[in-house]
């Protein structure tokens, strides 16, 4: 018996529309995500530079804070309030402690909260 009825081969429309349409979701999150994600870079970098740096850890606290204020403006970068970095010296031990989290919009009423949690310790030489 000859079948006349040909084999499908591949994806069909609906199924390329719909690989099309999760590729989609996924490159619009990455996107939107990826300020918030390179912002923390920028701020890492800062405050990995400065725990290396002797000389300004030797300074106060309200020093230490202008210093790394500084940066943040020369980098452009703003944390989302004052209590997202704090510095404790302890003896000559200097810790910067940074924990702070970003609101993301993403769709509609939906929203993505990325949170940032670290700390830098450094042992400060007279």
């Amino acid at each position: 018996m000859i079948s006349t009825r040909k084999q499908q081969k591949g994806a069909s429309i609906f199924a390329i529309i719909i690989m099309l349409i999760i590729a989609g979701v996924f490159f619009s999150v990455g996107f939107k995500l990826y300020p918030a994600y390179f912002d923390h870079k920028l701020v890492d970098s800062v405050l990995t530079e400065m725990i290396g740096n002797n000389d300004e850890l030797n300074q106060s606290k309200f020093l230490i804070k202008r210093t790394v204020n500084r940066k943040f403006a020369v980098n452009q970068i703003r944390l989302p309030d004052k209590e997202s970095l704090k510095i404790i010296k302890e003896g000559n031990k200097v810790i910067l402690d940074l924990d702070y989290q970003v609101r993301v919009p993403m769709f509609a009423n939906v929203d993505a909260m990325v949170k940032f949690k670290k700390k830098y310790e450094a042992e400060v030489q007279p």
